[in-house]
């Protein structure tokens, strides 16, 4: 079988909702990261076989197929096809590993993966609520005890897994607060400027202005203001708006190709992917995932937690990463170490390949070799892939 090998990894600078990035419509906001991934690495567009975009929300402006719309949108070469995947939080990541198993089939040679979501234009659910009918039947009402008209509410997972796991709210508050510290000072250290590309955002006089800082870090949150949260809806004592993901707006993406190909484009390989996983779980908590997936990824790639440099758990909410160390018993200076989606936001189609650019770029500034993603996703199911750095 063939080895499937990461180029590049790149994403946008992450928005809060109805700042930065509100104005780039989301076909655009991808279109600029594609054209930024061909751009980089001096490649003819053409030779991309495939396009494959994870995005959660896909109605309106994120419908009809945001991949193939973006590729166009950025007036790249009609012969190179796309499509749009949903696997909710861990879309992205997804569209990863069906990217790299179709380079080691050999179905592909190079193409792209990668992620989409404005939450401020499509806002979060919107496919669930301006559709004609709902995905809620009966058979599934009946089965999860839901109640008529509700969907399996990942704010209340979140609240059931930090009681399952004896989690106080002062522990998901400090977690939260390391998150914006660990954010912060990568940032202020340059960290993300090798991940991250501007993005151009128009304005009504015609004008331009370039977008390129994250905005949901706060230099200059402490715990106190954290504490001084309410609960985020009524019936919730843990969870807070301080303690979970932000909804945010980005884009990123990853080029993947075989080592061959590669080699005939003249480009490094700066890692290469050693194994995938993807697991269900109960949909009504469904944020414990990254465990067994975390498991399930190492038993693949034939290694021990020990193993691995870097861990990248997403933070959905505090509770996810710290009920999963709990069990998996990693080191939190190995863990999400430039913070993560309490800081930068969440953006849910864009998360995956986020997550990917920052691990590759770490593990390259640290000349580390192994590195683990796992991702917590709705309705219970969660993803997780191993990479490994190749050094130059």
């Amino acid at each position: 079988m063939r080895e499937a090998v990461i180029l590049d990894a790149i994403r946008t600078p992450i928005a809060r909702r109805g700042k930065g990035l509100h104005a780039v419509h989301p076909v655009d906001l991808l279109g600029q990261v594609l054209a930024a991934l061909i751009k980089r690495a001096a490649l003819d567009p053409v030779k991309v076989d495939d396009v494959v975009i994870g995005c959660v929300d896909q109605v309106g402006e994120q419908a009809a197929n945001i991949a193939r719309n973006a590729w166009l949108a950025a007036g790249l070469p009609e012969s190179v096809p796309g499509t749009s995947i949903d696997r909710q939080c861990g879309s992205s990541l997804q569209a990863v590993h069906f990217a790299a198993q179709g380079v080691m089939a050999g179905a592909y040679d190079l193409v792209i993966a990668g992620g989409v979501e404005s939450m401020t234009r499509v806002p979060m659910l919107a496919n669930l609520t301006n559709g004609p009918g709902t995905p809620l039947t009966g058979a599934l009402r009946d089965r999860y005890q839901l109640e008529r008209g509700a969907w399996f509410d990942q704010v209340f997972g979140a609240e059931m897994i930090a009681r399952e796991c004896a989690l106080s709210r002062h522990d998901l508050d400090c977690f939260s607060l390391q998150s914006h510290q660990r954010a912060t000072a990568a940032r202020s250290a340059g960290r993300f400027a090798a991940e991250t590309v501007p993005i151009r955002v128009p304005s009504p006089d015609g004008a331009a202005s370039w977008f390129s800082t994250d905005e949901g870090i706060r230099p200059d949150t402490t715990l106190e203001k954290i504490a001084s949260l309410e609960p985020a809806f009524p019936g919730l004592e843990l969870i807070t708006a301080g303690n979970s993901s932000q909804i945010s707006d980005g884009a990123s993406g990853a080029l993947i190709a075989s080592r061959e190909a590669a080699a005939a484009l003249g480009l490094r390989p700066r890692a290469r992917f050693v194994s995938f996983a993807v697991v269900g779980v109960d949909p009504v908590t469904m944020l414990k995932g990254p465990i067994p997936a975390t498991n399930k990824v190492l038993a693949r790639a034939g290694l021990a937690v020990d193993d691995i440099a870097l861990f990248e758990i997403n933070e959905a909410f505090a509770s996810v990463p710290l009920c999963w160390q709990k069990v998996i018993g990693v080191a939190w200076d190995r863990v999400n170490v430039n913070g993560g989606a309490i800081a930068l936001g969440h953006p849910l189609g864009a998360t995956g390949t986020r997550i990917l650019a920052t691990l590759l770029h770490e593990l390259e500034r640290r000349e580390e070799r192994y590195g683990l993603i796992s991702i917590c996703e709705g309705a219970g199911m969660a993803n997780a892939t191993i990479i490994e750095h190749l050094p130059a």
